[in-house]
């Protein structure tokens, strides 16, 4: 069966999914697998396949903002694939977790539009306890791993799912949410965990964090920087080891 958006058919799909937001990362990811194949780019959903410690997963990318990324994981979920994990960037809210450190989502707080449109305002966006756990023993090894360039921290907790990016007349309340415990905010997590929770998949997030989102802790944003690379390029390990151990626990 054809998905109408991703431009994939649910043949060629296998059950579990690394999503990214660039469709450019999603071709670097690609590079780690075995026998990668892209399947299909189509608007900013870019698909790729292969083979990662022996497990066959997809690497998909899914775009800016929870209503694009929402047809994505709809429809990824649709072509079969049952555990998805998002690897992306995220804004910190504390200083113990500057530029280069990682952030493992145990939940998301729905500031977003989209997942009002699907459930109740009342309703949590949680993420499956299997691929958290997962998420955190890969990414607490990887330090070891990548102990000669990965120099900041990984954190696990809350974040908060946002549609702005930019600032504008109405201040987003990124204090209170700070005050209440959340670590960071970014764009697409909550809607992956409203979406699978719907469908009946499960889901986890992992994210770099490239600046502070917290006006107090505001510094010049640059998502470039070597820190910054080196944290993406421990939560993209951390993600494809945790999927690969998902995968082989289902298998036994």
């Amino acid at each position: 069966m054809l998905m109408p958006i991703l431009q994939i058919h649910s043949e060629d799909m296998p059950a579990y999914a690394i999503v990214c937001g660039d469709p450019a990362r999603a071709e670097k990811i690609s590079r780690k697998l075995e026998q990668a194949k892209e399947l299909a780019f189509s608007r900013e959903y870019r698909t790729f396949v292969g083979l990662y410690e022996g497990v066959q997963m997809a690497v998909v990318s899914h775009g800016v903002g929870s209503p694009g990324a929402a047809v994505c994981f709809e429809e990824l979920i649709r072509a079969g694939v049952t555990t998805l994990i998002r690897v992306g960037t995220a804004g910190s809210y504390t200083a113990d977790y500057p530029a280069g450190s990682v952030i493992v989502s145990t939940a998301a707080v729905r500031s977003d539009g989209l997942t009002r449109q699907l459930v109740p305002d009342s309703f949590p966006a949680v993420a499956d306890i299997g691929v958290t756990q997962a998420l955190i023993e890969a990414a607490r090894e990887q330090e070891s791993a990548d102990a000669a360039t990965f120099a900041g921290k990984v954190g696990v907790g809350i974040t908060v799912t946002l549609d702005a990016f930019f600032a504008g007349v109405e201040e987003i309340p990124h204090r209170k949410y700070k005050q209440a415990g959340a670590l960071g905010a970014e764009m697409e997590i909550a809607a992956l965990y409203i979406v699978s929770t719907l469908r009946g998949a499960r889901a986890g997030a992992i994210v770099a964090i490239d600046g502070f989102a917290d006006s107090d802790l505001a510094a010049e944003y640059d998502p470039h920087t070597d820190a910054v690379g080196q944290a993406v390029e421990h939560e993209i390990n951390a993600a494809l080891r945790a999927l690969a151990v998902l995968a082989r626990q289902d298998q036994a």
